[in-house]
């Protein structure tokens, strides 16, 4: 079982940022792909942003230009810069690990889920 350890969500006030990390362990890091996705209350959980070990990235069109996913190779972790914060960006947002990237798109490991970290974000 992987670990997922999320933190950085909280209240924040719309144009705001927040910064979130997932701290995964050193085996699934290393060489696998990883992402975060978000779920608001009563919708279905949508890909945020995915990153490979190589550093590519992938972006939902809605979160593009505000938000940044990036790792940190040292600290084992991966973060989410979110920026210019609206209302609609209110969710639980997840950790995924260990997950396929196609070269367009994020496929998640069903097994590899943090936590989860709420984000609100106020008009």
């Amino acid at each position: 079982q992987v670990q997922l350890v999320e933190s950085g969500g909280g209240l924040v006030q719309a144009g705001g940022s927040l910064r979130l990390s997932c701290a995964a362990a050193r085996s699934v890091f290393n060489v696998n792909a990883m992402a975060w996705y978000r779920q608001p209350s009563g919708k279905q959980r949508e890909l945020v942003a995915a990153i490979t070990s190589g550093g590519t990235t992938i972006y939902a069109d809605s979160v593009k230009g505000r938000f940044t996913i990036s790792r940190d190779n040292a600290k084992a972790t991966v973060n989410l810069q979110m920026n210019s914060l609206k209302p609609e960006d209110t969710a639980v947002y997840y950790c995924n690990a260990d997950g396929y990237y196609s070269g367009i798109d994020y496929y998640p490991n069903y097994d590899y889920w943090g936590q989860g970290t709420q984000v609100t974000v106020s008009s």
